[in-house]
């Protein structure tokens, strides 16, 4: 048929053409959503089962490479805690984490900078590449400068150390704009500079909202392993789709917001303190849950806004 389409009426094909009807629909849903963000800095934090399983990754990554054709400017944040773990075990070392961070002793920071460097990022750019997606790598201990994690644990008065883990302090977003300007997608390693001169651990969500805080990105993205904030934790219906700053702490107090959510969040808000416009938390497990979450009406997960937004 020399790639010519049949002439077959509406009446022999009324499903076939609801169909693609239907489809019609929802790139006309989209369309406001890609003008507005046309142009516009949006980080995503990418890590958990989006990363780990085949199928998953290759959604999200497909997900990052449409924003970057239809004129965003994603930056990919990504962590690498499974693949670390079982790099400590093959080198017999046991993977220990406090308040969900990961206790890095020195020779645990090796194995973490070796599996990030030479093997999650470089997989993550070749996904992208892929996918016709232009992707490069940015070390984060190349613009991240962090300080050294220590606290002291109100329970005990013991003073808590995870080693080689930092806290971000600075983000030198030139190397950042650089790329975005070339029309590139950085792909950013969690890793940063300490005050002693050495590589730290730095927490993923931590590392992406300090990126998204720095840039004053329009949305900050965080895939996830649960389909949102629950109300209830045993009920994936109990989602909180919107939720304002000023409601998260009384959340957090009742365990509502607890464990590796708690960082996600409170990173979140500190970003929207310095002009991020949104902070969006969707299921990375679900198939194309970034398109649906952004430019969708409805959404599938949660955003967290500031007390001022609608």
């Amino acid at each position: 048929m020399n790639g010519l389409r049949s002439a077959a009426g509406p009446a022999g094909a009324t499903g076939q053409m609801r169909e693609v009807i239907k489809k019609a629909g929802v790139l006309i849903e989209a369309l406001p959503y890609i003008q507005d963000l046309h142009g516009e800095i949006v980080v995503v934090k990418y890590g958990g089962s989006a990363m780990e399983n085949k199928e998953n990754a290759e959604g999200a990554l497909t997900d990052v490479a449409f924003m970057e054709c239809v004129g965003m400017q994603p930056i990919v944040v990504h962590g690498g805690g499974k693949a670390i773990t079982r790099g400590m075990k093959e080198s017999g070392l046991e993977a220990k984490f406090v308040k969900g961070l990961r206790v890095t002793c020195e020779k645990t920071i090796k194995i973490v900078e070796r599996i990030i460097k030479d093997e999650v990022n470089p997989e993550i750019v070749r996904l992208l590449q892929e996918k016709g997606a232009p992707a490069q790598t940015i070390n984060g201990e190349a613009i991240l400068r962090v300080r050294k994690l220590v606290e002291v644990d109100p329970a005990t008065g013991q003073t808590m150390d995870w080693g080689f883990v930092g806290e971000p302090d600075e983000v030198n977003t030139a190397p950042v704009r650089k790329l975005l300007k070339q029309g590139v997608i950085p792909v950013i390693t969690p890793l940063g500079m300490g005050p002693d001169g050495k590589i730290h651990n730095v927490n993923a969500d931590s590392s992406a909202a300090a990126v998204a805080k720095a840039l004053r990105a329009r949305k900050l993205v965080f895939l996830t392993d649960v389909s949102g904030l629950l109300r209830d934790r045993d009920d994936p219906e109990s989602i909180i789709t919107t939720l304002k700053a000023g409601d998260v702490e009384e959340l957090a107090a009742r365990g509502v917001i607890d464990g590796g959510m708690l960082p996600k969040v409170r990173g979140g808000l500190e970003a929207l303190k310095f002009g991020v416009g949104k902070i969006h938390m969707v299921d990375g497990r679900m198939p194309h849950s970034l398109l649906l979450e952004i430019f969708t009406d409805k959404g599938v997960g949660t955003e967290i806004v500031s007390d001022e937004q609608k």
